[in-house]
C-alpha cells in the first residue's frame, strides 16, 4: 500500500512538473535544494566531508561551505529538471544542450567500433538517456541500470528512459546481453562514479583510495570496445553543456590502469565545476568489516604516487597501559599497518609507555596523553586531524568512551565491559572450546577480522635497529669485557608472580662462577629490597639499576644484554621485542597466554594443582614458585648462552 501511494505521488508530481516551463522547474528545484541544505544536516555534513577530502588542501573552509550550498541548489534543480527533460522531444532538448568534443566519439561509433561510455553523476546526467539514441541512430545505444525498490516507479522510469530508443540492462541479471550488444557494434553507458562495495577495485580518487567499479574497462577489454568518458555541466536555468573525453588507450593498459584512468577523467570533470557533482553520496565509504583491504577480490591499485599524493586512511590505536600487554599488541599493529597502503597508524598512550611505541617503525605517530584523565585522552585525539577508525585493544568501558567522545566514526574492539553500545564494529569471539590462546593471538584476531592478512605473521619478530657499532657494546663479551646479562626480580602485578629473590641471587652467582658475566638489575622502585639482596650476594659482578631507568633508558640498556633472567613481566616482553633472549620463571600465570614471544626464550615452571591461579598474592604456601629450583634456572641460562633455542622446562611432579 505504501509503495502504491508513493507511486501515485510520483506520477502526480511528474505530471505537474511536465506541464511547467523548464526554466521555472529549474528554479523550483533550486528552492527545494536550498531547503534540503537547511534542513538535512546529515547530508550537508557528508557533502562537506567529501569536499574536504577532495579539496581540503586547495580551498578554504568558506569556499567549501559555499560549494556545498551551491551543490544542494544545483542538485535539486537538476533532479527536478530531469523529470521535465524526460518528457521533452529530441529537438527541444538539443536547443538546451551544448555538445563539445563529440567528434572522436561519433567517428568511432560510425565506423562500427563498439563503444563504452563512462558517465558520472554530474549535472543533469539523465540527458544521456534521451540524447544518445538521437545522436547515434545508426547503432544500438544502451545503459546498465540499478533496479529501483518500488516496482511501479521502476517500471515507469524504465519506460521513460527507453522512449527515445535506449536499451536498458538490469545489472542484477548479469552482463551477457551487454557483451553481446557490444560485439554487435553497439554502445553502452556505465555509471562509474559510485562506491562499488566489496566487488570494487580500490584506486585513488582525488588521492584517496575509493572502491571503484571496473565494469567499463572490463567490458572494453573483453569486447575490443573503445572507452570514452563524458559529463554534463550546468550552464544556467535549463541550460547544460555535454563534454566528451578523448578515447582511452585500451590496448596498452591493464584493467587496473584503465579503472584509475576513469577516476582521473572524473577528477578532471569535477574540477571544472565541483558544485555539479553528487557529493551527498558516501564515495569514500569505510567498508564493513574489512576496512583493511588485503582480502578484497580485486585488491588495491596505486599508481606511482608520492607519499603526500596518497591521502591517508587514519587509524587510531588505543594502547594498553600495561607494558607487557602493549608489547603483545605490536604484531597486531604491524598487521594493521600492512593491511592497506594508505594506512596511517597513530597510537594514543601514556608517557610511560610511549618510548616503546616510538621504536615500532609501523607506527606513524605516537600521541602522548595523561591516561589518568579521560578528558586528556579525548582532547589529545580531537586535536589531531580526523581519524577514520579506532582500534581499541583494552577491553575497558573507558577506552570505548574515549573513542566515542572523540567522535571517531568507526570504533572497533571486543565487546568488553558493558561497552557494546559505544562500539559500531564488535570483534567476534570464538564460541568453540579451544586450547588457551596467547594474548598476542587475541590481538591479532582483531586485525584479522578487519581484513588484514595474518596467516604468515611473524609474532615474535624483533625490532630492527640501524647498525651503530658505537652504541651497542659487545654482547658476547671479550677477554676484556664480560657478557652483560639482565636480571628482573620483580613483577608489577603482585608478589605471586615473583620468584624468590634469594634464589635469583643463588642462580646468578652460579652462572657467574661458570662464565665471565656482569649482571644488570632492572625493576621498579618497589623492587629495591630484592635488588639490594641480590647486589649484596653478587658484589662487583652486579650493577643495580632498579628504580633508576626510564623506559627509554631501559630499552637502551636491555639492547646491550646478551640475555634476560626474569619473572613474567613487562620487561620480559620488552626484551623479546628487542631480540634479547629470555629465561622466564612462571608460577601463578600461564605462559600459553602471556609467555614471551618468539623462538629464543625458555620458560621454567612447575605446574602444580592450583596453577595458574592468576592471583596477585598466593593465599597458601607459594608452592608453584618454590618448586622451581636454582639448578633448573642455572641450566636454562647456561643452555641459552650456549645457543639453545626456545623451550619450556616443566618437570613432572616427583612420585612420593
Amino acid at each position: 500500500m505504501g509503495d502504491f501511494a508513493a507511486y501515485l505521488l510520483y506520477r502526480a508530481s511528474s505530471a505537474v512538473i511536465s506541464a511547467l516551463p523548464l526554466s521555472l522547474v529549474f528554479r523550483i528545484g533550486q528552492f527545494f535544494g536550498l531547503l534540503a541544505w537547511l534542513f538535512q544536516p546529515k547530508y550537508r555534513h557528508l557533502a562537506l566531508r567529501n569536499l574536504t577530502l577532495a579539496f581540503g588542501h586547495e580551498k578554504s573552509s568558506s569556499e567549501l561551505r559555499h560549494i556545498v550550498r551551491r551543490h544542494f541548489q544545483l542538485l535539486g534543480a537538476n533532479v527536478l529538471s530531469s523529470v521535465k527533460t524526460a518528457t521533452m522531444s529530441g529537438e527541444e532538448l538539443e536547443r538546451q544542450v551544448k555538445i563539445e568534443n563529440m567528434e572522436a566519439f561519433a567517428t568511432n561509433f560510425r565506423a562500427g567500433v563498439p563503444t563504452v561510455l563512462l558517465i558520472g553523476h554530474l549535472g543533469n546526467w539523465e540527458l544521456f538517456t534521451s540524447l544518445m539514441p538521437r545522436f547515434f541512430p545508426f547503432a544500438r545505444s544502451s545503459s546498465i541500470y540499478q533496479r529501483l525498490s518500488n516496482a511501479r516507479i521502476d517500471s515507469h522510469v524504465r519506460a521513460m528512459r527507453s522512449r527515445a530508443g535506449l536499451e536498458l540492462f538490469d545489472r542484477s541479471q548479469g552482463f551477457k546481453p551487454v557483451i553481446q550488444l557490444l560485439r554487435e557494434k553497439g554502445g553502452v553507458g556505465v555509471l562509474s562514479d559510485q562506491h562499488a562495495g566489496d566487488s570494487g577495485l580500490w584506486v585513488p580518487l582525488f588521492g584517496k583510495l575509493a572502491s571503484t567499479s571496473s565494469l567499463g574497462p572490463l567490458l572494453a577489454k573483453r569486447t575490443g570496445a573503445t572507452l570514452f568518458a563524458a559529463g554534463v555541466y550546468t550552464e544556467g536555468p535549463g541550460r547544460w553543456r555535454m563534454v566528451f573525453s578523448d578515447a582511452f588507450d585500451v590496448a596498452g593498459r591493464s584493467i587496473e590502469q584503465l579503472t584509475r584512468d576513469g577516476n582521473a577523467a572524473l577528477e578532471q570533470q569535477i574540477r571544472v565545476a565541483p558544485e555539479d557533482w553528487f557529493w551527498v553520496h558516501d564515495r569514500w565509504k569505510t567498508p564493513r568489516p574489512n576496512f583493511l583491504l588485503s582480502k578484497y577480490k580485486r585488491g588495491v591499485y596505486v599508481p606511482q604516487m608520492s607519499a603526500d599524493q596518497l591521502k591517508p586512511f587514519r587509524i587510531l590505536v588505543r594502547s594498553s597501559n600495561w607494558l607487557g600487554d602493549a608489547v603483545m599488541s605490536v604484531p597486531a599493529v604491524r598487521a594493521v599497518k600492512r593491511g592497506r597502503p594508505d594506512a596511517h597508524v597513530s597510537v594514543v598512550t601514556s608517557a610511560a609507555i610511549a618510548p616503546m611505541w616510538k621504536i615500532i617503525k609501523e607506527v606513524d605517530q605516537v600521541i602522548v596523553a595523561d591516561t589518568g584523565s579521560i578528558f586528556s585522552v579525548v582532547g589529545a585525539i580531537r586535536r589531531e586531524p580526523a581519524f577514520d577508525a579506532a582500534i581499541l585493544f583494552p577491553n575497558s568501558f573507558r577506552a570505548g568512551l574515549e573513542a566515542w567522545l572523540a567522535r571517531v566514526p568507526r570504533r572497533v574492539g571486543y565487546r568488553g565491559h558493558n561497552r557494546a553500545w559505544l562500539l559500531n564494529q564488535i570483534v567476534r569471539e570464538s564460541r568453540k572450546p579451544k586450547p588457551p590462546e596467547h594474548q598476542a593471538k587475541r590481538y591479532l584476531r582483531i586485525a584479522h577480522q578487519l581484513g588484514a592478512d595474518v596467516e604468515n605473521d611473524s609474532v615474535g619478530e624483533p625490532v630492527r635497529f640501524p647498525r651503530d657499532a658505537n652504541s651497542i657494546p659487545n654482547k658476547a663479551g671479550t677477554s676484556r669485557d664480560p657478557m652483560r646479562l639482565g636480571l628482573c626480580p620483580g613483577a608489577e602485578y603482585g608478589p605471586a608472580k615473583r620468584w624468590l629473590p634469594e634464589r635469583f641471587a643463588e642462580a646468578a652467582a652460579a652462572v657467574t662462577a661458570d662464565r665471565d658475566v656482569q649482571w644488570v638489575l632492572f625493576g621498579k622502585p618497589n623492587d629495591s629490597e630484592a635488588g639490594a639482596a641480590i647486589t649484596q650476594a653478587l658484589g662487583e659482578r652486579c650493577v643495580n639499576r632498579i628504580g633508576e631507568t626510564s623506559l627509554e633508558q631501559l630499552i637502551d640498556e636491555l639492547r646491550q644484554c646478551r640475555l634476560l633472567l626474569t619473572n613474567d613481566t613487562g620487561t620480559m616482553h620488552l626484551a623479546g621485542l628487542l631480540g634479547v633472549p629470555t629465561v622466564a620463571v612462571f608460577g601463578s600465570t600461564e605462559p600459553r597466554l602471556t609467555g614471551p614471544l618468539g623462538d629464543n626464550h625458555t620458560v621454567v615452571r612447575h605446574h602444580v594443582e592450583c596453577s595458574p591461579c592468576f592471583l596477585r598474592k598466593c593465599p597458601i604456601d607459594f608452592r608453584c614458585m618454590k618448586a622451581v629450583t636454582v639448578e633448573e634456572v642455572v641450566q636454562a641460562v647456561l643452555a641459552k648462552l650456549d645457543g639453545a633455542g626456545s623451550r619450556q622446562i616443566e618437570p613432572k611432579p616427583r612420585s612420593s
